[in-house]
């Protein structure tokens, strides 16, 4: 029992440290683009909770990170918060990154568990299809509904964030993947010991 509870104390450690980090990349200064939605650190920080947390912990964390916005503190893009924002044109990008963090996570660990956690290009790839299907998907369906465009207009728009990803998603693959080196259980806790192992005594001793 007390061995699960300091791992429930680890996790809920973990998804609020990365609410937080989505927090400061969103404050941090933003690059301000042709169009009502600026560029920022969010989405590299979004898809590292997945990539790092797994799709459970890193879809709670986003999740925690749009909820305490929405409830008005200040973490959104450029210092803002609350419900307004998610009725504005950054609306469904917001909506998209609970998702697309728990779609990386997933897919990051469907790799193979001796090497995919620790290959860039894999974790690489798992971060841009993410940010593709629900990211900008959701994006662009909220620049329809509350920026009143088309979507040709709305992929006009957010096509202009597409090399940022690419170059975002290569810092987060290798950031998670150094981070999945130096801890490599972060993603994959070890497999519960056989019964009547030294392990499983260990393990009984501990509870």
């Amino acid at each position: 029992m007390a061995r699960r509870s300091r791992s429930t104390s680890t996790d809920l450690a973990l998804i609020a440290a990365f609410a937080a980090l989505i927090a400061v990349a969103a404050i941090l200064p933003a690059i301000s683009v042709a169009g009502p939605v600026p560029i920022t650190l969010q989405t590299l920080a979004v898809l590292l909770c997945g990539a790092v947390l797994g799709a459970r912990r890193g879809f709670l964390a986003v999740l925690l990170y749009v909820v305490v916005g929405a409830a008005g503190l200040p973490v959104f893009s450029g210092g803002a918060g609350g419900l307004g924002v998610l009725a504005g044109p950054s609306a469904g990008y917001l909506i998209g990154f609970p998702f697309a963090a728990a779609a990386c996570g997933l897919l990051v660990e469907r790799l193979p568990r001796r090497l995919g956690a620790t290959s860039i290009p894999a974790v690489f790839v798992a971060g841009l299809l993410s940010s593709a299907i629900f990211i900008h998907t959701c994006g662009m369906a909220g620049l329809v509904l509350r920026a009143d465009m088309t979507w040709a207009q709305a992929f006009d728009t957010d096509k202009i964030f597409w090399i940022g990803d690419v170059i975002k998603n290569v810092v987060m693959a290798v950031v998670a993947t150094a981070v999945h080196r130096a801890f490599p259980t972060l993603l994959h806790r070890p497999l519960p010991a056989a019964p009547g192992s030294v392990r499983a005594e260990q393990a009984r001793v501990e509870a």
